[in-house]
């Protein structure tokens, strides 16, 4: 018999070791006020500011840790979550593993590649072929949605060179920028999944008063995200040339209008979310306003 789980008043999250996902991890945690001690073998780091420790492993591993109780969310590609939780159900295994948080970073697709001279007709088209891949769950859902018959073949790496190595006939694989490819004369024809960095977690609320400490932190994440994509867009215009200025304005919050003393003018500021272009400021230039900043935004707590 299992002995019972014991109860933990410490929140346990598992990022990426190494890889592109790693440190972009850390440096969105230590963003929301946290701070470790490391082990000698930098594994696992004890964290000092809140009850938040971190284990650094594989991140092919991370959605097992969770699914298992070892650890209490991760930060992981979506396309790792989704696999692993189609090749538990294949298994007659429930995961019980939901995306708690997409973060918007991080982002890939995991694509259909053909040879470059060939024309795409369509899923159809795969029908009788080897497709390689490293997510044969995944890229068997699709091709089960289209109804078609083709054989996926689980390669772990170098799955470009397979159709030149006889392995198969066409890819399946993430691609970021198309380069690798391209230097392996493919070309991606069709999207099966589009991924990014997710926060990770169980589909049930955590024992032990671990939930009051995630549902902590995961506002300090949304915060943290948020404020990442953020600017504080300020300027100044005449007041009579405010309603047609206002259509012009990036999306994000309600601007802020005031008055401004002895002037019949007014001061607006408003938080945008994302980036704010030199076109966006000279269009909003040309309609009477003056005074133009953006600046970052070094904190904000909604």
């Amino acid at each position: 018999m299992t002995p019972p789980a014991q109860p933990r008043d410490r929140l346990r999250v598992a990022i990426q070791k190494s890889g592109r996902l790693g440190e972009p991890a850390r440096e969105l945690l230590a963003s929301c006020g946290l701070t470790w001690r490391e082990s000698r073998d930098k594994l696992f780091c004890y964290g000092e500011s809140l009850p938040v420790d971190l284990l650094l492993v594989r991140d092919d591993d991370i959605p097992g840790l969770i699914a298992d109780g070892v650890c209490d969310m991760g930060i992981v590609g979506r396309n790792v979550l989704v696999e692993h939780d189609l090749a538990r159900r294949a298994q007659g295994r429930g995961a019980d593993l939901t995306e708690w948080r997409q973060l918007g970073w991080g982002t890939c697709r995991l694509d259909v590649a053909i040879d470059e001279d060939q024309e795409w007709t369509g899923p159809e088209q795969l029908a009788g072929m080897r497709i390689a891949t490293s997510y044969p769950h995944t890229l068997g859902r699709w091709l089960e949605e289209h109804g078609v018959d083709a054989e996926p073949v689980l390669l772990n790496g170098s799955v470009e060179i397979a159709p030149r190595l006889g392995q198969a006939d066409v890819v399946c694989d993430l691609v970021s920028t198309g380069g690798t490819l391209r230097a392996n004369q493919l070309k991606p024809v069709t999207t099966i999944l589009h991924s990014e960095a997710v926060i990770a977690g169980p589909g049930h609320p955590l024992d032990d008063g671990r939930q009051e400490i995630a549902d902590l932190l995961l506002r300090r994440l949304d915060g943290a995200v948020q404020l990442k994509e953020s600017r504080l867009l300020m300027l100044r215009v005449e007041r009579p040339l405010l309603d047609d200025l206002l259509p012009l304005l990036p999306g994000g919050h309600e601007p802020t209008v005031m008055a401004v003393d002895g002037r019949d003018e007014v001061a607006l500021q408003m938080l945008v979310h994302g980036s704010v272009s030199w076109a966006r400021l000279e269009d909003l230039k040309r309609a009477g306003a003056h005074n133009l900043m953006v600046l970052p935004v070094e904190g904000m707590l909604a």
